[in-house]
């Protein structure tokens, strides 16, 4: 994938020309992924994915990557940021609140995807605290992946869906995280990528450090536990 600065006037003029006349559209791809986009244009053996209205914030994707396109009728709605903080535990708390994700889950995944530092850049272009993919936050909603309190909420949003989607299961749906989800599909499982193992393990590793309140036990490791107190006193483990 190719990720543009700019564009001359004859491609913009070529851009709108090929403008759909849906408000939004989405292309599916065979690796799993669905990106959402504005626009698209066909380049000799690219096609061009517009994801904004802006014409400098675009993807080339592989033609032969893509199965069809469908039309959105209703856009996704934005991420709206919590009220500007630099706190960072401010921030995950509310993540996790409208959420429903574990914070210390989020700030493990944190941990792990840039060590807490808002304008990581990782070499495939994954932007910001929690590593969004300028296609993913798109997706999500997110407009500025250095924005720390959207990114946080992208991203745990986007974790949450991954959970939802691999029924709680937190080691796939991290390993979905790392290498997509149709990278786990088609393993049935933890990929056999070293970096995604490497990631799991990492981040299970940060989640179940000795001494942080959650459980170690084998079947409930890969799942979000949340250690609570009832009216009684005592402790008790929710995976709601």
């Amino acid at each position: 994938m190719r990720f543009g600065n700019k564009i001359g006037i004859a491609t913009l003029l070529l851009g709108l020309a090929s403008l759909s006349a849906s408000a939004a559209e989405m292309a599916n791809l065979r690796n799993g992924f669905a990106i959402r986009h504005e626009r698209h244009e066909t380049r000799d053996t690219v096609t061009r994915l517009y994801l904004t209205k802006a014409p400098d914030n675009y993807v080339d994707i592989p033609t032969a990557e893509i199965l069809s396109f469908e039309e959105i009728e209703t856009h996704l709605a934005p991420v709206s940021a919590p009220p500007p903080s630099n706190n960072l535990d401010a921030m995950v708390s509310a993540a996790s609140s409208r959420n429903n994700i574990d914070p210390d889950l989020i700030l493990s995944v944190i941990r792990a995807e840039s060590g807490f530092n808002p304008n990581a850049v990782s070499p495939k272009g994954a932007q910001g605290l929690m590593q969004l993919m300028p296609q993913t936050a798109a997706w999500l909603g997110v407009e500025n992946a250095f924005d720390p309190a959207a990114n946080v909420e992208g991203g745990t949003r986007y974790l949450g869906q991954l959970l939802a989607r691999y029924h709680n299961d937190l080691a796939l749906a991290l390993a979905a995280y790392n290498a997509g989800e149709g990278a786990v599909d088609r393993a049935h499982g933890i990929p056999a990528f070293r970096e995604t193992r490497s990631y799991v393990q990492k981040v299970q590793n940060a989640y179940f450090q000795p001494g942080s309140g959650h459980l170690t036990d084998s079947w409930l490791r890969s799942r979000p536990i949340r250690r609570e107190t009832d009216s009684n006193g005592r402790i008790i483990f929710n995976n709601d």
